[in-house]
This record gives structure tokens, sequence and C-alpha cells, in this order.
């Protein structure tokens, strides 16, 4: 994929990440690329902004204390379209065997990412889930 069609202009993503490292890593390269981001620190977060933020794609780091993201999607999914029950989600995480990629499709993401993060694997994710949504 070229430079010019990994631009996330107009498209809002939220992610959730515990470290805060990972977070800012999150919010600069996908602020980068032009992303609208609003970066949360846990599952409660993203379900406390998941309406009024409306985001087109939610990022999910899947190793968070309280609730994992694997409870997270599900969770979200049991949300009404309305409230952000459909939104396309990409599992974030440095499990990266064959059973964690299947256990995140499973449970409701529709990408898997691994860490340490390619940056451009992940933006490449955002735009085609975005895309997807937005032909929707």
């Amino acid at each position: 994929m070229s430079q010019q069609a990994l631009k996330l202009t107009g498209i809002r993503v939220l992610t959730v990440d515990d470290d805060a490292d990972a977070r800012e890593l999150l919010t600069v390269l996908l602020t980068e690329y032009g992303a609208t981001v609003l970066t949360v620190t846990s599952a409660a977060e993203v379900l406390a902004n998941l309406e009024s933020f409306q985001p087109d794609v939610l990022v999910s780091d899947i190793g968070m204390p309280e609730v994992d993201g694997y409870t997270l999607i599900q969770q979200i999914r049991a949300l009404t379209a309305e409230k952000g029950g459909q939104i396309p989600a990409i599992a974030l995480t440095a499990y990266a065997r064959v059973d964690d990629y299947e256990q995140a499709i499973t449970c409701g993401y529709q990408r898997h990412v691994t860490k340490p993060l390619n940056p451009e694997e992940l933006v490449q994710a955002v735009v085609a889930l975005a895309h997807n949504r937005l032909l929707a």
C-alpha cells in the first residue's frame, strides 16, 4: 500500500492500553497519519466513551488488568449498533500464537496485530476496517 493510501484523515480511532508508553505511541502514530484519536487506559473507559466519541475503529490491547481485551470486546458486541456494538476492532497484543489470533477473532475482533508494533501494519488494518465501515 502506498503512503498516500495510508491516510487516516477523517477516521476516528478509540485506542485502549494500560501501558503509558504504548498509549503515547498509538496516539502519536495514528495522529501522524491524520486520525482523530481518543486514547483511554481501561475497558471501563472504552465503554464510557464509546457512544459519545463514536469511533470508526477500536484498537484494543488484550493484556489489561481487571477487564482484558477479550472480555471488553464481548461486552461491546453485546451492545446495540447505536451504542457502538458493531464497531470494527483490532486486537493489539504481544500474544502472537495461532491460538491467540483465533481467540481474538472468535471473541469479536476483525484483526489481530502483534507487538512489538509494526506501525504500517496497524495503519493498514485501521484503513481497511474504517473503509469497510464507511462502505457499509
